[in-house]
């Protein structure tokens, strides 16, 4: 399922904010991809409702980086 939200995440950023896909990894910080707060909070609000999940509040304070947001929406849709 990771892999799935992984290249959901990837396309939002590419259609979304025009950060070319082949310069989004795993890894990447938002802060790498030229993302500030607002741009990561966005993000992941769209893919909570993409995904019909939700990640508690004290948990998207702590993500970062395009794995941490993998990994706290697929925690969040077990």
């Amino acid at each position: 399922m990771s892999e799935a939200v992984f290249e959901k995440m990837a396309t939002l950023l590419s259609s979304k904010k025009g950060i070319n896909k082949e310069l989004i990894s795993i890894d990447s910080s938002f802060e790498e991809l030229g993302l500030d707060s607002l741009d990561s909070i966005e993000l992941i609000a769209d893919l909570e409702d993409e995904f019909n999940v939700n990640i508690p509040n004290t948990e998207l304070q702590g993500i970062k980086t395009i794995r941490q947001a993998v990994d706290g929406l697929s925690k969040a849709m077990q």
